[in-house]
C-alpha cells in the first residue's frame, strides 16, 4: 500500500541528541566500551518525597481524569514559587499544566502562529535541537538568530532586527541555555523587551533550567519586566531541576487569553495530566534541600570538567553559567562538527553532539553533558585529551 504522509512533517530532521544517543546505546549494545555526554538528564533520582507522594497518589485511587488545566493546589504552588522566586506576578489561573516541556512550547506557538498566514518564529541560535522543528510542525516558519561563540552568545539588538519582518509572531528565548549554557543578563532582557515592544512580537521564554545556576548568579526571567508582562509566555518544568525526566510534567504560565488558547487545544490534544504525577510534583517544588545537593555536585563537575577540557590543546570552553552542559570549540584539523562528534565516538568511544545540530553559531563546537559520574568525566577527558592531541599532530 502506498502511504501519503504530511509533507511537512517529512521535512523534520530527528533529534541529533538523541540519534547520538541511539548510536551509543547500539554500541555499547555490541560491546564497545562508550562514554555517553550526549544525554541532557540529570543522574539523580527524583526526590524522594516526590516519589512517595507519587505512590501515595496511586494507592489512593487518584488515577482517574482531571481537569485539562492541571490540578489546583499545583498551579497555586506554581503561581506562588514564579511570584516568590521569578519575580513573576501571576494567579494560578494563569497557569495550564503539560506533559513535559516540550509539549508546553509546542502548544504555546500552536496557539500563537497561523499556518496559512506564513508567520515566523525567531530563534536564538545556538539553540536546543526541538525549537525549530516544533515551530515548522506547527505550520510557521523558523527564523534562525546567529549568536557569536567569541561573545559568549550575547545578544544584540542588531542581531534581532536583522531578522524581523511583518510576519514575525514571536521569539524563542532560553535561558539558562541549552546547549551554551548562558544565563539571560538584565541588559540582554532589556534589549529584548524594548524589541518585543517595538515590533509587537511575544516572547517565549523557556526557563526549564533556572534553577540550576552557579556562583551566585540568577538568570532574569522575561515576565518579571512589568512593561512586557503581558506579552511573555514562560515555560517551565519538572524534568532537570527535581529530576523528573520520565514523569513528563511541564507548564506555561501565560496571560488568561494566552491560556485560554492553549487550554483549548490541551483539551483535544491530551485532556490532561495524571494526577498522582502532579501530586508528586507538588511535593517536589518543596525538595529545596534535594535541589540544592544537585546544583552543588553539578557545580563541582563543572569545574573540574570545563578546566579539564581547556587544558586539552585545540579545546575552547566558556565556563557555563548555568543547566549542566559544556560547550566547547574544537580545533581538529579543519574538520565540522559533525567530523568531530564522529571521531570522538569512533577513536576516543566518547559520544557527543555536534554542534552545528543547535543551529548558527555552533561551527566546531560540541555539547557534553556533566550531569554524570565523574569517574566518566574524568575518563572522558583522558581519552578525548589523547584523540584530539593525535589527530592535531601530538601538540
Amino acid at each position: 500500500m502506498d502511504y501519503y504522509f504530511n509533507q511537512t512533517l517529512l521535512s523534520i530532521p530527528p533529534s541529533a541528541s538523541l540519534a547520538v544517543s541511539e548510536k551509543a546505546k547500539k554500541l555499547k549494545a555490541e560491546g564497545v566500551d562508550i562514554i555517553t555526554l550526549a544525554t541532557g538528564e540529570p543522574d539523580f533520582d527524583t526526590p524522594a518525597l516526590a516519589r512517595i507522594a507519587g505512590i501515595g497518589g496511586i494507592a489512593s485511587g487518584h488515577t482517574h481524569y482531571n481537569g485539562a488545566l492541571g490540578l489546583p493546589a499545583l498551579r497555586e504552588r506554581i503561581a506562588r514559587k514564579l511570584n516568590e522566586e521569578n519575580g513573576i506576578q501571576c494567579a494560578a489561573e494563569n497557569i495550564i499544566m503539560a506533559p513535559g516541556g516540550k509539549f508546553a512550547i509546542y502548544e504555546t506557538i500552536r496557539a500563537l502562529v497561523t499556518p496559512a498566514a506564513g508567520d515566523e518564529v525567531m530563534i536564538l541560535n545556538p539553540a536546543w535541537v526541538s525549537y525549530g522543528p516544533i515551530v515548522t510542525a506547527s505550520g510557521a516558519v523558523p527564523v534562525n538568530v546567529a549568536l557569536d561563540f567569541e561573545h559568549n552568545y550575547k545578544i544584540t539588538r542588531d542581531a534581532l532586527e536583522q531578522h524581523v519582518s511583518d510576519k514575525t509572531r514571536a521569539i524563542i528565548v532560553n535561558y539558562p541555555n541549552n546547549p551554551t549554557g548562558c544565563i539571560l543578563s538584565q541588559e540582554e532582557a532589556e534589549i529584548l523587551a524594548d524589541f518585543a515592544l517595538e515590533h509587537d512580537v511575544i516572547l517565549i521564554a523557556d526557563e526549564i533550567y533556572e534553577r540550576i545556576v552557579y556562583d551566585g548568579a540568577k538568570s532574569v526571567s522575561l515576565a518579571s519586566i512589568p512593561r512586557i508582562a503581558d506579552r511573555v509566555v514562560t515555560i517551565n518544568g519538572f524534568s532537570k531541576s527535581t529530576a523528573m525526566t520520565g514523569w513528563r510534567l511541564g507548564y506555561v504560565c501565560a496571560p488568561l487569553p494566552i491560556i485560554r488558547i492553549i487550554a483549548l487545544l490541551s483539551q483535544h490534544a491530551i485532556s490532561c495530566l495524571s494526577q498522582f504525577s502532579m501530586e508528586a510534583a507538588l511535593a517536589a517544588l518543596d525538595c529545596e534541600q534535594d535541589i540544592k545537593a544537585m546544583t552543588e555536585s553539578y557545580l563541582h563537575r563543572r569545574n573540574f570538567f570545563v578546566d579539564g577540557l581547556n587544558a586539552i590543546p585545540g579545546v575552547t570552553c566558556h565556563v557555563p553559567q548555568g543547566a549542566f552542559y559544556a560547550w566547547a570549540k574544537v580545533d581538529l584539523d579543519g574538520k565540522d562538527s559533525f567530523a568531530i562528534a564522529d571521531y570522538l565516538l569512533d577513536e576516543a568511544r566518547v559520544a557527543v553532539v555536534p554542534g552545528d545540530s543547535y543551529g548558527l553559531g555552533g561551527d566546531c563546537c560540541i555539547r557534553m553533558s556533566f550531569a554524570t559520574a565523574k569517574s566518566d568525566l574524568r575518563e572522558a577527558l583522558s581519552r578525548m585529551d589523547t584523540a584530539i592531541r593525535k589527530m592535531n599532530g601530538g601538540k
